[in-house]
């Protein structure tokens, strides 16, 4: 993911040298978001949910907060380099992803309270 995220943004900056369609600084921006999110997957995967649920539970909401976030961006900036960069088949296609995972996030959050995880002690012996 970060690769591509990288990728992304040295297009955008390659095509904004003839174009200046977006401040650059938008672009950087949305880098460092997607870099974030990429920690959050990182987290994730390291601390195990059932190990330590708090700091599974933070990678888990950087993650996917930065995702929509980056994804957002991405659409806007992809309706700024119209028609020249991109169609207006794609922009609407990134705008539909990011909405609704924008909608998608919000019972993400609401609902992450109301798990309750029981851990279930089992021995060898037990069959």
């Amino acid at each position: 993911a970060l690769i591509t995220m990288y990728i992304r943004y040295l297009l955008i900056e390659k095509q904004n040298e003839s174009s200046h369609f977006v401040r650059s600084s938008c672009n950087v921006f949305s880098l460092c978001i997607g870099f974030m999110g990429c920690i959050g997957m990182g987290i994730v995967a390291t601390f195990q949910e059932l190990a330590v649920p708090s700091v599974h539970d933070i990678g888990a909401l950087v993650a996917f907060g930065s995702g929509v976030v980056y994804i957002t961006l991405q659409s806007i900036i992809s309706y700024k380099s119209c028609p020249q960069w991109n169609t207006y088949f794609v922009c609407h296609i990134r705008m539909a992803i990011s909405v609704i995972s924008c909608i998608a996030f919000i019972p993400m959050i609401v609902f992450a309270s109301q798990i309750s995880m029981t851990k279930i002690d089992w021995t060898p012996d037990e069959k």
